[in-house]
């Protein structure tokens, strides 16, 4: 039994810390959010007051925050003034590569063992504990952090380095934004050749069209496993946080130099798509757009 601060309790935070106190750890949680509160204390979690009570004599400490910008002020203000030295910081959001070094970099100064591990598997997963954790950190710090996250995982790879898992996160989610794009568009096509959609599903998931976004997340209602298709697009990985996977990928292109055409054309779509008001539905729901149906995601 470990005892686990835990910082953001969002779509994906919520099934986390949930699965960590399953696990017979004690986890005391921080959202700004009464009601994400109220809803961890029936999942068995320990609400405090704020993120310095969360992490005050934490051995583990665990962050699922909205951007780099929140990941900086609260590890600066609020977790390495408050958090026992040897405790083992690990922040699972979803940021730019050059926000988790910089953290790293401080918590390391201030005594800590600290690791990136972004994850990948969308709200259902991180319900079922089934998550996959890209993990930045020393080689020797990682089976510690595999440990961690263990509760919550399905898997847990490491990256790398400081930064690393950060980089393979947007990097895995910039092909998925853009593999399920082709899929939908073929979708689509296929419809409007006669194809019926589960003919085309049983071919394609079982030949060189086969990839995850139609083998395992199928964007067409009632055709393959059950995905959030099936249940109007809602849970899932939400169009809002593909979006905003893209565009941390887009600007570590630009930092870098590196030709990301695809990536910027799949980001431009996500964005309308968003702005036409379905950043709250997962993803796949870009389906019904190409089929000039929208309206059934009202």
């Amino acid at each position: 039994m470990s005892r686990i601060g835990f910082i953001g309790l969002g779509h994906m935070g919520s099934g986390m810390a949930t699965n960590q106190a399953k696990a017979q750890h004690v986890v005391k949680a921080f959202d700004l959010s009464a009601e994400a509160l109220q809803r961890a204390e029936a999942n068995g979690c320990h609400p405090v007051a704020s993120a310095a009570d969360a992490v005050k004599d934490a051995e583990i400490v665990i962050t699922m925050l909205p951007a780099g910008s929140h990941v900086r002020s609260v590890y600066e203000t609020e977790v390495l003034p408050n958090a026992p030295r040897g405790a083992l910081l690990i922040d699972c959001s979803t940021i730019d590569v050059d926000s988790a070094r910089a953290v790293a970099g401080k918590a390391a100064e201030a005594g800590f063992t600290f690791a990136d591990a972004p994850v990948s598997g969308g709200i259902m997963a991180a319900e079922a504990g089934t998550l996959t954790f890209m993990v930045g950190c020393a080689d020797d710090q990682y089976e510690a952090v595999r440990a961690a996250l263990g509760p919550m995982a399905k898997a847990v790879v490491h990256a790398g380095a400081a930064g690393a898992g950060q980089a393979a996160k947007i990097c895995n989610n910039m092909v998925l934004g853009v593999t399920m794009l082709g899929v939908c568009e073929a979708f689509a096509l296929g419809e409007r050749l006669g194809l019926d959609p589960e003919r085309f599903f049983e071919i394609a998931s079982r030949s060189s069209g086969s990839s995850w976004s139609i083998n395992t997340y199928c964007p067409w209602p009632g055709v393959g496993p059950k995905t959030p298709a099936d249940n109007n697009y809602e849970g899932g990985f939400l169009t809002a946080l593909m979006l905003k996977d893209l565009k941390l990928a887009q600007e570590a292109a630009a930092r870098s130099g590196a030709a990301t055409p695809m990536g910027a054309q799949a980001e431009a779509l996500y964005a309308l798509f968003d702005r036409m008001g379905y950043g709250g539905k997962d993803f796949s729901a870009v389906l019904q757009w190409m089929r000039g149906q929208p309206q059934v995601l009202n």
